[in-house]
């Protein structure tokens, strides 16, 4: 069962690869980011499910953090610069 999560699971972390490294814009490589850290969020999540342990928790919560926090700066950092474009 993990063998199947992890390759649906890789196949996704590539397209978003592949979308974090083409663009076109800036939002669109901070979504990109978003769901490829979602998507490692996930399968750590469903290994310990599967194997039945919580060691992996404190990980889950330092890459939410990270997560958010990158969200928050590139927010800012668009909205700072559409800002000065006006």
């Amino acid at each position: 069962m993990l063998v199947v999560i992890a390759v649906v699971f890789g196949v996704a972390a590539l397209l978003t690869l592949w979308r974090i490294i083409i663009g076109p814009s800036i939002l669109d490589r901070a979504v990109a980011s978003d769901v490829l850290l979602t998507e490692v969020m996930c399968m750590l999540g469903a290994e310990m499910a599967i194997n039945g342990h919580t060691r992996s928790l404190p990980v889950l919560l330092i890459i939410a953090a990270v997560g958010v926090f990158g969200s928050i700066s590139i927010a800012r950092f668009v909205a700072r610069r559409d800002n000065t474009q006006s």
